[in-house]
């Protein structure tokens, strides 16, 4: 199986990840979807596995994009997560 990745991104976002993200930022699937430009179902379909989940790249990208942008710090490694993001002192 050949991996599709977008823009240059080497690491892939799980459905349990995106899960967990939207959890954490208290987003509907709906909210999730219109701030991701994609459709809902996009979402819906992207949150049913808990392994990576078969996207367009770009519309996986676009959700990852739409967690980071509302507070979600993505984590790598052998077991992938998610938390919230520290608030920067300003």
């Amino acid at each position: 199986m050949v991996e599709k990745l977008s823009r240059g991104r080497e690491k892939k976002v799980t459905g349990a990840q995106i899960r967990a993200g939207r959890a954490i930022a208290r987003l509907s699937a709906e909210e999730l979807a219109t701030k991701a430009q994609v459709g809902v179902m996009t979402v819906r379909r992207a949150e049913a596995t808990d392994d990576y989940p078969n996207l367009i790249p770009n519309n996986l990208d676009a959700i990852h994009r739409a967690l980071e942008e509302s507070g979600v710090e993505f984590i790598d490694g052998e077991l992938p997560g998610v938390r919230p993001r520290k608030k920067t002192k300003r």
